[in-house]
């Protein structure tokens, strides 16, 4: 029993304000202006000696930055003067020492240097005071070793009240029952033996139940009291970690500002970026002293140089300018984009403003790192109104490419405006950085525009893990396209990769060339912190599997430090023989320009073996078409994705444009989309979990089990390839 009236041991006493925390400079650079502040020469290292950084003396703490500017957002290092070790050398040099951390400091003068040593010498007698007589003040910021070796002895006593606590309920529980029962047996008159003993009994069963009763009384105000103690401390932890985490979340989104600033003025000035690279590389180069820091590298340059001849007659201009004709017509971009303007009848040119939510993809994301994203839940915040059937419906864009192939002679131009079509598919991603929707299993997209551009598309999600969607296009413009693509996406942290599976279809009426290529992969950037922002990375190859032409086209990473153009796209047109025709170049956010090549040479430096090649003058093939007004409040999409969701008759009640949570969405009504879409997804997994368990019935009944069939596709086996692809039943 006496062990449990034993008092709480008193607990170590507190620590420093801010000792061991990471970043208390930050909290040191907003000090008011009475702080001790100014220029010392740090030691670096072997190579670079001293060099000149700005310290802060302030709250007990000495904390630099390389520029009085870094006081706002970055801190170099910080050392806790209550435990600092103060050494003065001579000529104004100074050693200032704690945990194992050494200042080799020099002053400009003696009497700086003077000034230097008393005001540490003072801070560091304040900060010992402070340590001394401070019961539980600055606790807040005791979150090294010595902090958390405290928090775990106060736990390890809590532990122990705990236990003590428990023991004194168990014996109060045992010894109450005993007097209960001893009071019961006083007051039956039939009841045996003597009433002193009686009495006596009960007396000693008392005794018993008021030692463990106050046991238990102390021991809980032992608990209280240690409790209320240290729950003072870890309140005023807590409210100094919030005041961290605030100077953090100010800090990341200044850098995020800083960033979105650069990005702005490179592109308001792209000349003047290779100035800025040499600016950058001279001021990293002279500041690198206690980290190495690492930029993107530039882009290896293409194995390939184009040289445009510009000495050829007139006549030869000409008929380079007219080399890919309709019928021998020049087939210039702007006439023919006025005439499909004309053609057009009158859809919709927009939808209601996106509302102004405040979105933090990272706090949804951050536990699905690694994971496949069509299996993350998410809120339609993220999403824009369209699914993803819509969106493979939207590579049409530039159907009009198409029209112009199948009228080519030449297999060789037939195949540029072949690959400037795939490339004109990513044109409308540059802002896209939103999710499309995930298609339910058995959903459809149907889009008429024969009277228009002379093409139907018709589409259906025919798998939902993993998941696929079958695409069929028919134009009555002489060319069928046709694509089984699944979607294999990735979050990386700082990134998200989609890397579209499957092949992608083209065959020309008239001369039955048969086209096939692959996209490449897109990632989204900045997931974390800063603004998002899309990319397109990869090599594609465009096969011509009648001819065997090819052409390979290289999308090349962005980066704000390569010379090239932003998001540039390059490539060759090649015959079966591997001799070159035409060099394309352009950017898949812009345009792609060819040229006819008129002779090559090898060339290259430095080990690099490069081709080059002596050109006819470029020729426009695509340009992308000029967003539509208030665009940005649109999700930025085109006039053709405005149309995608626009209510049709007589679509099937499986169409995309059906979807409550998705048409929601686009209204606007972002609370009861996201109770449409949750909804959806549950029925979905009821309507998978049956057909799992009916599939197990038929296996142990012995029967065969019955996948799932489109309602609008079926699997077939090419004749001549002897590939599986879908092929609509009725078109």
């Amino acid at each position: 029993m006496e062990e449990l009236m034993k008092s709480m041991p008193s607990p170590s006493p507190p620590g420093l304000p801010g000792l061991g925390l990471p970043g208390v400079g930050l909290q040191a650079a907003g000090l008011p202006g009475g702080a001790h502040r100014g220029w010392l020469f740090k030691w670096t290292n072997y190579l670079k000696g001293y060099q000149r950084r700005w310290f802060v003396l302030s709250n007990g703490l000495l904390s630099y930055y390389r520029t009085q500017a870094e006081m706002a957002h970055t801190c170099r290092g910080t050392i806790p003067m209550a435990t600092a070790h103060i050494q003065v050398g001579d000529t104004c040099h100074l050693v200032v020492t704690s945990g194992g951390r050494s200042y080799h400091l020099k002053a400009t003068s003696d009497p700086d240097c003077q000034r230097w040593v008393a005001s540490l010498q003072e801070a560091k007698d304040q900060a010992t005071q402070m340590m001394e007589h401070s019961d539980d003040s600055g606790d807040e910021g005791q979150l090294g070793a010595d902090g958390r070796g405290l928090a775990a002895g106060v736990l390890k006593t809590l532990a122990v009240k705990l236990d003590d606590l428990s023991t004194c309920n168990e014996l109060i529980g045992k010894h109450g029952a005993a007097l209960q029962r001893s009071l019961s047996e006083l007051e039956d008159p039939r009841g045996s033996g003597d009433g002193t003993d009686r009495l006596k009994a009960i007396n000693e069963r008392a005794a018993l139940f008021r030692i463990t009763s106050n046991a238990a009384i102390n021991a809980c105000r032992d608990f209280l009291d240690v409790a209320a103690l240290h729950n003072r401390r870890w309140q005023r932890a807590l409210q100094y970690e919030r005041e961290q985490r605030h100077h953090l979340e100010e800090t990341i989104e200044q850098l995020a500002k800083q960033h979105n600033t650069l990005e702005r003025a490179w592109r308001e000035s792209p000349g003047s970026h290779a100035a800025g690279v040499k600016r950058v590389e001279t001021l990293e180069g002279e500041a690198s002293d206690e980290s190495d820091e690492f930029f993107d590298a530039v882009e290896d340059s293409p194995p390939f140089i184009t040289v445009t001849t510009s000495n050829h007659t007139q006549h030869r201009r000409s008929a380079s300018n007219n080399s890919m004709t309709s019928g021998g017509q020049p087939h210039d971009w702007t006439h023919h984009h006025s005439d499909a303007l004309q053609q057009r009848r009158p859809r919709r040119s927009r939808i209601p403003d996106k509302p102004n939510y405040s979105l933090n993809l990272w706090s949804v994301m951050k536990n699905c790192i690694g994971k496949e994203l069509s299996k993350i839940p998410m809120p339609v915040n993220f999403n824009e109104p369209l699914s993803m059937l819509q969106r493979l419906t939207e590579d049409l864009e530039y159907s009009e490419l198409l029209d112009r192939a199948a009228c080519c002679d030449s297999t060789l131009e037939q195949m540029c405006l072949v690959a400037a079509f795939s490339v004109s598919s990513y044109s409308t991603t540059l802002h896209r950085t939103a999710k499309p929707f995930n298609p339910l299993l058995g959903e459809t997209y149907e889009l008429d525009r024969l009277d228009e551009y002379g093409y139907r598309s018709i589409s259906e999600q025919v798998s939902h893990h993993p998941p696929a969607a079958a695409h069929h296009v028919t134009s009555q413009r002489g060319w069928t396209l046709w694509q089984d693509i699944t979607i294999d996406s990735k979050f990386r942290g700082k990134y998200i990769s989609v890397m579209p599976l499957g092949l992608i279809h083209l065959q020309f009426e008239a001369s039955g060339h048969h086209y096939v290529w692959s996209k490449v992969t897109s990632t989204v950037h900045n997931v974390i912190v800063g603004k998002l922002w899309i990319d397109q990375t990869g090599d594609m190859e465009v096969v011509n599997q009648t001819t065997k032409d090819s052409c390979h086209l290289k999308f090349s990473p962005y980066s704000y430090f390569c010379r090239d153009t932003p998001r540039k796209v390059s490539g060759v047109v090649q015959d079966r023989d591997g001799t070159a025709h035409y060099v394309l170049s352009g950017s898949w956010d812009h345009k792609m320009e060819s040229a006819k090549i008129l002779d090559s040479s090898p060339g290259g430096s430095e080990g690099r073996q490069k081709t080059v090649y002596q050109t006819l003058p470029t020729k426009l093939l695509w340009k992308k078409y000029p967003l539509p007004d208030n665009a940005e409040n649109m999700h930025f999409f085109s006039s053709l994705a405005l149309t995608l969701n626009e209510a049709e008759v007589g679509v099937a009640p499986t169409d995309s444009r059906r979807r409550p949570d998705q048409r929601l969405m686009e209204a606007g009504l972002w609370d009861q989309a996201n109770v449409q879409k949750q909804r959806l997804e549950e029925t979905q997994r009821l309507d998978r979990k049956r057909r799992e368990e009916e599939s197990s019935r038929e296996l142990e009944d012995g029967r065969d089990v019955e996948r799932y069939r489109p309602r609008w596709f079926e699997r077939r086996t090419n004749e001549e390839t002897g590939e599986r692809s879908y092929c609509p039943q009725i078109f």
